[in-house]
């Protein structure tokens, strides 16, 4: 009777520590939300009160951001709980640099602990693409797989009995500097990578002969064919 008094004893105690060890928050401050974000006198960074969209309804409580550059203009929305803070590096106002200090205002909450280090991404791919902008590097891998701009278009032969022909979107330069090489760039990152996933998404690369469209240094490990 006592030993089995001293085993339920134990068991109790082991589940009370892992409960309590399960529920136990180490932490709620965010890797990336908590990082600068530096930028020169050539970007603008903007953060106005209007609403993101009259339109939609999704938008109508989020503030706008403007990021403005050498290559373009960039916007995006702010959540009504994030905080945005410039601060000139030593204090000094003619500073080259400026650095741009996002926080939220109760990173206990777990929507709030999310959008941080996501809408601090946002804003730094906004200054990157205004400054450097981005790029996407497509390699057609396959005998006559090729493309080509014909009529502000790309046209893509990927070995079907009709050319593939696709609009470029807006905001973005497509070129091809040889048959089997298209070169895609832009500010905006989201719609770089998306219309070069929409390119792919023709002639995925397959395994076994490694032939399609690969996007800048995608590799495929080889397989091999069923063997009699």
């Amino acid at each position: 009777m006592q030993q089995t008094t001293l085993r339920i004893i134990g068991q109790t105690t082991r589940q009370q520590l892992c409960r309590s060890f399960s529920t136990t928050r180490v932490g709620t401050m965010s890797h990336i939300g908590g990082l600068p974000i530096k930028y020169t006198s050539e970007v603008k960074i903007e953060h106005l009160p209007t609403a993101f969209s009259a339109i939609d309804s999704r938008f109508f409580d989020k503030t706008t951001l403007k990021v403005t550059g050498p290559l373009g203009e960039r916007t995006m929305p702010i959540e009504p709980f994030v905080s945005l803070e410039f601060v000139q590096p030593n204090g000094q106002a003619d500073s080259a640099e400026t650095q741009l200090l996002v926080s939220v205002g109760n990173s206990a909450e777990r929507k709030q602990r999310q959008m941080w280090g996501t809408t601090r991404a946002c804003i730094n791919n906004c200054v990157i693409g205004v400054t450097e902008g981005f790029s996407a590097t497509l390699r057609f891998v396959g005998v006559g797989y090729r493309a080509a701009i014909e009529n502000g278009q790309l046209a893509l032969r990927l070995g079907y009995s009709h050319p593939i022909n696709l609009e470029i979107p807006e905001g973005l330069k497509v070129s091809v500097p040889t048959p089997t090489r298209v070169l895609i760039s832009g500010i905006d990152l989201q719609q770089v990578k998306l219309f070069a996933a929409k390119v792919r998404k023709w002639k995925k690369p397959e395994p076994y002969n490694q032939k399609g469209i690969f996007v800048d240094d995608e590799t495929i490990r080889k397989k091999d064919g069923k063997k009699k």
